[in-house]
């Protein structure tokens, strides 16, 4: 039996009531990052203090969002500022050799400028050290109240720019957070920027909430709530906080996917006797059922080319991950090493699959290459699940315990850089990075 599944079904006659909600927390830090032992060091990068004119002292700084940002990333070691021996704010009051001597490789440097109708002019410079040479470097104009997203954008470039892939800062995570004991327990579905500030809540229940997913553009979101004591599947709209019941058989509506186009959504139900899964046409409203077979298939999720689904099996015996085409006919099995794969999903080129495994130490955030065939596991600790990719496959979300309690975690997708983020305010799990398109 899956775990997974038995956890849902034993869910199925809880109570919930449920309140839309569409208000955001203030945006203080709601997160503390551990970077773990072992972390494998990354480029040398300092990160100058913008010069800050004409801005209040309670604004924030750039170069604070982009130092954690580049940090938490673990591609690069950010120096201490500390040891910087200048403080250039634009190319040419740069002092190469003070920045040769802390063996800093890449440097930072900006302004911020307030023109006034709470507006502010960005200005930064990404420089190479020992080339002596400009990088990249733009000039942005945004409201007061954009100046951190606007770092992210920052952030992006000059990893895209170093790295020749694309940052994945100015993007969004969902997450569900668990408060309080029994009888007053609250689960939240929350929206928050790729770094845990900003976090808005989409719904508060009093009853478990699961499997958030994100439509491909980003602005609507599938989840499992438990409602009318029985579990429905929604979707709801980010910004107006409007949604839809898209599944309420009777039994069990799990496990929601998007297709990549967006017009389609897989799930898992069990309204013919068995879970099964289930391809639901948005358009249409059809609704096509895709494997038949006495064992338990759930936790779809959509190839990249969306030509196929891969889904969570106890078929054999024990839950394995297989592949089917949309179209139907006989799924391929996938894994055959541990006792358990289970919950994956495609990277985004599609070359890679993560997934959770238990190969006889615990369950662990793993990956799966579709080229060599063979499952690798990532992290150390033992009580992992609902790995996420983020959008730009370089970095995995997952949810772990520590010391008994549910944080989020970030793995590489080589396993050398692993940081944890212990939200404050309650257990942490379930987490979903966005898509690019927000």
């Amino acid at each position: 039996m899956i775990e997974m599944l038995t956890k849902l079904k034993q869910l199925l006659f809880s109570s919930l009531c449920v309140g839309l909600l569409a208000h955001t927390t203030p945006g203080y830090a709601v997160l503390t990052i551990v970077i773990n032992e072992g972390q494998v060091a990354g480029m040398p990068i300092s990160i100058v203090p913008f010069a800050m004119e004409g801005v209040g002292p309670n604004e924030q700084q750039p170069a604070d969002v982009i130092d954690a940002d580049l940090g938490l990333s673990g591609r690069f070691e950010t120096i201490q500022r500390s040891n910087f021996l200048s403080a250039p704010h634009d190319f040419d009051s740069v002092q190469f050799k003070d920045w040769r001597l802390i063996k800093s490789e890449a440097l930072v440097v900006g302004k911020v400028i307030n023109i006034g109708n709470s507006q502010y002019e960005i200005r930064f410079r990404l420089i190479d050290v020992y080339r002596e040479k400009q990088l990249a470097g733009q000039k942005f104009i945004v409201p007061a109240n954009k100046l951190r997203k606007a770092a992210h954008v920052i952030s992006d470039i000059i990893y895209q720019k170093l790295t020749g892939t694309a940052g994945a800062f100015d993007t969004k995570i969902a997450y569900i957070t668990v408060q309080g004991v029994e009888p007053d327990r609250q689960y939240l579905l929350r929206v928050a920027d790729s770094d845990g500030w900003h976090p808005k809540t989409i719904l508060e229940s009093h009853q478990p909430i699961l499997s958030p997913s994100w439509s491909p553009d980003g602005r609507r979101m599938a989840y499992v709530s438990f409602e009318k004591k029985r579990s429905m599947v929604f979707i709801q709209n980010l910004k107006t906080g409007k949604r839809v019941r898209l599944a309420e058989f009777k039994g069990l509506n799990s496990a929601p996917s998007w297709s990549p186009d967006g017009k389609k959504i897989a799930l898992t139900l069990s309204k013919d006797g068995n879970p099964e899964i289930y391809i639901f046409d948005l358009a249409t409203s059809n609704l096509r059922r895709l494997t038949h077979h006495t064992a338990i298939d759930t936790e779809p999720s959509w190839s990249p080319d969306g030509r196929s689904l891969i889904f969570t099996s106890g078929r054999s015996g024990k839950a394995q991950i297989y592949q089917i085409s949309v179209t139907g006919g006989p799924p391929k099995r996938l894994t055959f090493s541990g006792s358990y794969n289970a919950g994956a999903s495609f990277s985004p080129d599609g070359r890679t699959i993560v997934l959770i495994t238990n190969q006889g130490n615990g369950y662990k955030v793993g990956v799966y290459s579709t080229k060599d065939r063979i499952v690798r596991e990532l992290t150390q600790s033992r009580q992992d699940e609902s790995p996420s990719f983020a959008p730009n496959g370089d970095m995995i979300m997952y949810a772990t315990q520590q010391g008994g309690h549910g944080v989020l975690a970030l793995v590489s997708i080589d396993g050398q850089v692993q940081q944890t983020l212990k939200f404050q305010g309650g257990a942490v799990r379930e987490p979903a990075w966005s898509p690019f398109n927000l």
